[in-house]
């Protein structure tokens, strides 16, 4: 199932929707404003959060906590500088570590475990602007058929890896 989200060239405080390839509206996105820390809710169509996505203060690696009905269901966060190659992990609460690898400035990255592709993210074949689209192995039995956590990992990975430097000036406004 491929999704179409908007690349991360905003403001915290901006929303965008996420929509199929036909242009559905499925999934909203709210950037949280006058946060100390980079915060986006992932609603269904009617506004009802699904998930909250939090940079979490204090690291000494950056980490975004993905957290659903108020509890943390995974953590993104970067790995121990890995000269090789750019990745990041994806520690799933009572389920297998994700592997996020790939170029993530260019956005064409895979998100995978040991069982294989949960998600493909790539803005390679799409001639919308700003756009990046999010292929959902939905076939994944592990995954439900539910794309919500592989969303919010892309939302997650997009934050970290945008070069602004906004969350560190954040708490004075």
């Amino acid at each position: 199932m491929k999704f179409l989200v908007r690349e991360r060239f905003f403001d915290i405080g901006d929303d965008f929707w996420v929509t199929t390839e036909d242009g559905e509206k499925v999934y909203h996105i709210d950037g949280k404003a006058l946060r100390i820390r980079t915060t986006f809710h992932l609603e269904d169509t009617d506004g009802n959060v699904l998930t909250t996505i939090r940079r979490k203060l204090f690291k000494v690696r950056d980490q975004m906590r993905i957290e659903r009905d108020g509890e943390t269901v995974a953590t993104v966060r970067e790995r121990l500088f890995d000269p090789l190659k750019e990745k990041l992990i994806v520690e799933i609460e009572g389920g297998p570590e994700w592997e996020v690898t790939g170029d993530f400035f260019g956005k064409e990255y895979v998100v995978s475990d040991e069982h294989g592709t949960v998600a493909h993210i790539s803005r390679k074949l799409l001639s919308i602007r700003d756009t990046y689209a999010v292929d959902v192995n939905t076939h994944r039995s592990d995954l439900g058929g539910d794309p919500v956590l592989a969303l919010s990992v892309a939302v997650a990975v997009d934050a970290l890896t945008a070069d602004d430097g906004d969350d560190e000036d954040d708490s004075d406004g």
